[in-house]
């Protein structure tokens, strides 16, 4: 069976792991000379690398697997998970020095499992310690916090973000055009890991294909409407984008919109312009009965710079 690209090319020691920060790599090789972390919160956007660097420690502090308890705590989010699954497992006896729980995407958790979180964080401090992986720390309670040592993981280069995909589709002797790449990019960043996959499930012939002669189940609704704003259909792309994102994903769609402003200018003053109007669009977010219409009404102002 094909292995996942995502698994396949992720690093697995440090020396392949890509720091934005050179004081973050010092004190991830402080960990490691040490051989002891403390409690971690790696918080970041998804597909940025919180579960890598988590996994990497683990291999390089050479954990035991038997000492490692992975949970993905947006799908076991409950109190009854930490009372049970976590305090069972914590309470008994490492094969090594330390035990470690590694919960992916924290914020997740209910408020109420996050209280009894810090019960079990503080009660086991001395043969466990807790890796917490969030997209947004103000959802981790406060004395969550204050129990772990914060660690925010920047976003890659949109540069280095198309390097990357590319050196994969490369190494897999996947045939590309650097328009078709540009088009995955622009709908995915800063998720290098959605990026991957999609690029995957696209280049099966050997070829990566264009959103629009891939198979439709594989297609994402920003890649099309990528190619849309491309091609100068600003009206098609917003009606687009205003019938597919979902209430959630509102405050991540103007982010989306920031990461990609070339889309709707090209010029230096086009683009300050462009970022004022976005920004003012996340402000009002916050304020507007129906966030939708809001997300339309900058959308408008946004094609009338793109004409």
């Amino acid at each position: 069976m094909k292995k996942l690209w995502t698994e396949q090319y992720r690093p697995k020691t440090l020396t392949g792991y890509v720091f934005r920060d050179e004081k973050q790599k010092a004190q991830v090789e402080g960990w490691i000379t040490s051989g002891s972390i403390p409690h971690l919160l790696f918080s970041g956007a998804p597909g940025t690398g919180k579960t890598t660097l988590a996994k990497i420690l683990f291999n390089e502090l050479e954990i035991d697997q038997y000492d490692i308890l992975e949970i993905n705590a947006s799908r076991e989010n409950s109190i009854d998970t930490i009372r049970d699954k976590i305090t069972n497992f914590v309470q008994t006896m490492p094969f090594g020095d330390i035990k470690v729980v590694l919960l992916d995407e924290a914020d997740y958790i209910s408020p109420n499992g996050q209280a009894a979180l810090r019960g079990v964080m503080e009660e086991y401090h001395t043969t466990a310690r807790f890796v917490l992986t969030c997209n947004y720390p103000n959802r981790v309670i406060p004395a969550l916090h204050s129990r772990c040592q914060g660690f925010h993981i920047e976003r890659l280069d949109k540069t280095e973000f198309t390097v990357r995909v590319g050196q994969i589709l490369a190494d897999e002797k996947i045939e590309f055009d650097v328009e078709t790449i540009d088009t995955y990019v622009k709908a995915t960043y800063p998720d290098l890991r959605k990026c991957i996959n999609m690029v995957q499930m696209n280049s099966q012939t050997g070829k990566l294909v264009t959103p629009d002669t891939a198979d439709s189940g594989t297609q994402d609704y920003k890649l099309e409407m990528v190619q849309l704003f491309k091609a100068g259909k600003i009206s098609d792309a917003r009606r687009m984008l205003c019938t597919q994102a979902r209430p959630e994903e509102m405050e991540d769609i103007y982010r989306w919109m920031y990461d990609n402003i070339e889309l709707f200018a090209k010029d230096e003053e086009g683009q300050d312009k462009a970022v004022l109007i976005i920004k003012q669009g996340l402000v009002d977010h916050s304020f507007v009965a129906d966030p939708e219409i809001n997300l339309s009404a900058t959308l408008i102002k946004l094609g009338r710079l793109a004409a």
